[in-house]
């Protein structure tokens, strides 16, 4: 914990004192929440978004949206769009908020591969987040699904491997994978579709070692797609084809329980959400609007119901 708290420092550190200063300016204005609960004695945060739609009668599936390191729920929802896909569709969509241990304002999942899962703090709260919502809304229990950007697609990650019984299908953006592979104790086949770009200056696509950004090294995306495939028992050999000028499409097929797992590569792309509303690229790199991720990652997870058995 202590390792990873001081390399958000450091990335503090690191960033222009302007931009610091403007970061936390825009989380002071722009963190707008409306609820909380209490987990592991914290008052933690999130955002949610209930489409027009919603019939209590109705079971409704479930999206949790995760933010990137130094960001914020608010944030995530407007770089994401999942609202509007939320309204179109006919889905509810919660953006929890992290940890914030140096009470600034911007948030991030805490990771701790020396902890066993049932007392990592993060997994406990959206365990905990799921409850409250299951409460307050006709959930249905086999369509809830975690997505998350960098940091939280490294948490949704986790969450495949601590709360696979809740869980459905995971999507992930640009994922910083500080966990190993062989942290996941869990076998159960969970279904995953990732997103990549092989420009990205923050979660290099080919793997990069232990550094100031990443206390733990970075697995390179197609291992880290391998190690999945492998998890859910696919074949061994995936599927790849070319769905846009830039962007390449590798699928493993024939996995245990219909368990697929799909990485994009965005060639020249940066730490961007394809299609969402982008992030200055002299921060993050190349943006690409070739593909929709929040579209494509519904349409995954519309297909992907967690088996009741």
């Amino acid at each position: 914990m202590k390792k990873i708290v001081i390399g958000t420092v450091l990335i503090i550190i690191g960033l222009p004192v302007l931009l610091v200063v403007t970061i936390l300016l825009s989380v002071s204005f722009a963190n707008k929440t409306n609820g909380a609960i209490i987990s592991s004695g914290e008052k933690r945060e999130y955002l949610l978004y209930v489409p027009r739609s919603y019939d209590r009668t109705k079971p409704t599936p479930l999206v949790i949206s995760m933010h990137a390191a130094m960001n914020w729920p608010a944030y995530q929802m407007k770089i994401t769009q999942w609202n509007s896909a939320a309204e179109k569709n006919g889905f509810i969509v919660v953006y929890p908020g992290g940890t914030d241990p140096l009470h600034l304002g911007p948030k991030a999942w805490f990771m701790d591969g020396s902890r066993s899962p049932s007392t990592m703090p993060d997994v406990k709260f959206i365990s905990e987040l799921i409850d409250t919502l299951e409460a307050q809304y006709n959930i249905d229990s086999t369509r809830i699904y975690a997505s998350g950007m960098s940091n939280g697609g490294g948490m949704a990650f986790a969450l495949s491997c601590t709360l696979s019984n809740r869980i459905a299908a995971i999507g992930a953006v640009s994922a910083a994978q500080s966990l190993p592979s062989t942290w996941c104790a869990d076998s159960t086949p969970v279904p995953m579709i990732a997103f990549h770009g092989t420009a990205d200056p923050f979660v290099a696509y080919n793997g990069a070692p232990r550094g100031w950004l990443n206390p733990a090294p970075f697995p390179s995306m197609t291992t880290w797609a391998a190690d999945w495939a492998r998890r859910n028992r696919c074949g061994p050999t995936p599927v790849e084809s070319v769905v846009a000028p830039h962007v390449i499409r590798r699928e493993y097929t024939n996995c245990a329980e219909n368990a697929s797992v799909v990485l994009y590569t965005i060639r020249g792309g940066g730490h961007q959400w394809p299609g969402g509303k982008p992030i200055p690229e002299w921060i993050v790199g190349p943006m690409t609007h070739e593909i929709d991720a929040t579209g494509l990652i519904w349409a995954f997870f519309r297909e992907h119901p967690r088996n009741r058995n």
